[in-house]
């Protein structure tokens, strides 16, 4: 929280709520709201500036959480998606949930550098980090996934917590897509029974199915280096294993919405029955927003690019639909504003801002991300504080 000096001419009791997502590959959430707090001071030294760095369960989820609340980072030792063993960490929230972020445990840059073939990629780290958030006693974990490298179906993570994976001799085969078409059989007799009595939660912005050509594999396996011509071999192997695992389960999950999130991690969650909720809901609950609205005269929110996918359930769009049901308005200042991104002044958005001034290249955007955003900020401030002239 800051306070400007009270300045004459300007407002009073005036308070901004700042609440952006990461500007990908630049700013994270936390240092995106530090610019739009410089700009906001700029332009209106006496308002009260509320910052709450937000994020929608993908990478950054633990990191916003954490600076808006009372949470306790907890770090323990897992396997990384390329099958290193690395120190990671979780959060412990104030009301006893346990929060897992795939991003964290098996993240897309640590398997690009390792360079691990995705068909040797897997989610055991995940597994792992649920096995200890039960041994600590927590009995409610959330898992955001979003930002993960991996394609194996929640193999691995199922794996970690004692599901077993057998060839047609009764042999463990190891849980990695390369292998799938091994596995004949599927035993969950060993499956953690604490997980009984837990309360999972898949938390996640996406609605695709396991597998299909809006499956894992076809809509996200680019995006992790799975070529082309691979994308129908791998998602036939998923295909098989989830039927498999459906089998020994005994529950359909695989065509749910939200199952293909995470390389079909949300499907793993599913057969162990989790309940999906929106990443941006989940994370705006975390961290109060709906307390900080209630004295926010205007809320300030961004993103690295806004187009039609943010209207989709990504942070921007949660922001708005929360403040349009209060009656506050919202406005967008993003690195691009793309065609589709119209669609947001449906959900709650009042206006949107390019941080460009001019024509720029992404590079030098980028590079000066900061005080373009600052810069910006304050031009939407002032351009909203000369509407308000005359008004109390």
């Amino acid at each position: 929280m800051a306070r400007g000096t009270p300045v004459a001419g300007q407002p009073r009791n005036l308070c901004l709520l700042l609440a952006p997502d990461s500007f990908k590959g630049c700013l994270t959430a936390v240092e995106a709201a530090r610019a739009m707090a410089e700009g906001a001071h700029r332009a209106c030294r006496a308002a009260e500036l509320s910052l709450l760095p937000i994020a929608d369960g993908g990478e950054g989820t633990l990191d916003a959480i954490a600076t808006s609340t009372h949470a306790r980072w907890l770090s323990v030792v897992v396997t990384t998606a390329s099958g290193h063993r690395k120190e990671r960490r979780f959060l412990a929230l104030p009301d006893g949930t346990a929060v897992v972020e795939c991003a964290e445990a098996v993240g897309l840059p640590e398997a690009l550098r390792s360079g691990a073939d995705v068909w040797r990629r897997t989610t055991v780290g995940v597994g792992e980090m649920i096995r200890h958030a039960l041994d600590m006693g927590y009995r409610r974990i959330a898992v955001a996934l979003g930002g993960s490298s991996t394609n194996d179906a929640g193999v691995g993570m199922l794996a970690a917590l004692g599901v077993r994976f057998l060839d047609d001799v009764d042999q463990d085969v190891p849980p990695v897509p390369a292998e799938f078409h091994r596995v004949v059989r599927v035993d969950v007799s060993g499956l953690d029974e604490r997980l009984r009595g837990a309360e999972m939660l898949a938390v996640c912005d996406v609605d695709n199915p396991l597998t299909g050509e809006n499956g894992a594999t076809t809509v996200f396996g680019p995006q992790k280096g799975v070529p082309a011509e691979d994308e129908p071999y791998l998602d036939a192997e998923l295909t098989h294993i989830a039927a498999l695992c459906e089998a020994a389960f005994g529950r359909q999950a695989a065509d749910l919405p939200g199952a293909g999130a995470a390389g079909g991690l949300g499907f793993a969650l599913y057969l162990l029955g989790a309940t999906r909720v929106s990443g941006i809901d989940f994370v705006l609950d975390a961290v109060g927003f709906d307390h900080a609205l209630e004295r926010a005269a205007l809320v300030l929110t961004g993103e690295g690019r806004t187009d039609a996918q943010t209207a989709r359930g990504k942070a921007v769009a949660g922001v708005a639909r929360r403040a349009q049901a209060r009656g506050v308005p919202v406005f967008c200042i993003s690195g691009a504003i793309a065609p589709g991104a119209e669609q947001l002044y449906e959900h709650g958005v009042s206006a949107m801002f390019s941080i460009a001034r001019g024509p720029i290249s992404l590079d030098e955007a980028m590079a000066n991300a900061t005080s373009l955003l600052a810069s910006a900020t304050e031009n939407a401030v002032r351009a909203w504080l000369a509407g308000r002239v005359g008004k109390p």
